[in-house]
């Protein structure tokens, strides 16, 4: 599955076509963590495979210019979990549980759950969630800001598609620059931001979905946006 998930990740880098990426899993769990029996012959080779398909795959996404989305059920756990935290926006079906899950098997983390953790709950929370490696519902993932919507399950598939199609009408552009500013401003001074800042502004002030948003304001329309 790593392999063929860095695998659809090439891909979709490769196709200017692609305006939103949605990751999702299907069955009872969207995914409960790695294949721990394949680990108990190797487990470092093993491991070593796996954490490279993974995380080749998870810097492919993060260097995208197209959102990308996690459609989230039933549990979601190791590098499950840290796939999930890594989307731009994710949505959950009542139910949903997640957790760390890694220090119950005698492990740190991969799939860049410690980057993204802090990020969206703060240290001390971050902490309790990976050294106690505790379960919570989708109630509380929600609460403390490690979801963005949460919906019951038969609705969940149908608001996840409305939100895809809003985005890939979206200035594709635009939103790469936007993710690319957000991931970056907990490691840049302020000066160099507003430079970062700056220059995207003007790289998007270039473009045709800028003109189109500019025109289609001053006409009180709806912009139609080509993401170029």
């Amino acid at each position: 599955m790593a392999d063929a998930f860095l695998k659809a990740c090439q891909d979709i880098a490769a196709d200017p076509e692609v305006r939103v990426v949605c990751i999702s899993g299907e069955g009872r769990a969207f995914m409960a963590g790695g294949d721990l029996a394949s680990m108990q012959v190797n487990p470092v080779f093993t491991a070593q495979q796996l954490i490279d398909g993974m995380h080749g795959g998870l810097r492919i996404l993060a260097a995208l210019d197209a959102p990308v989305v996690a459609c989230v059920q039933g549990v979601v756990a190791g590098g499950g979990f840290g796939l999930v935290m890594a989307c731009d926006i994710i949505l959950a079906a009542e139910g949903t549980r997640f957790g760390v899950a890694y220090p119950l098997i005698g492990a740190s983390c991969d799939c860049s759950t410690s980057w993204s953790l802090p990020r969206l709950v703060g240290m001390h929370k971050a902490m309790e969630l990976a050294l106690l490696a505790d379960m919570i519902d989708a109630k509380e993932a929600l609460s403390i800001g490690l979801c963005n919507r949460v919906y019951p399950p038969a609705e969940l598939e149908g608001e996840t598609r409305k939100l895809l199609d809003r985005l890939a009408a979206g200035p594709t552009l635009a939103y790469g620059n936007l993710r690319r500013l957000i991931r970056n401003s907990l490691h840049n001074s302020l000066d160099t931001h507003l430079e970062a800042e700056a220059a995207g502004f003007k790289a998007c002030a270039g473009t045709e979905d800028f003109k189109e948003g500019v025109a289609a304001f001053h006409a009180k329309r709806s912009a139609q946006f080509k993401g170029l």
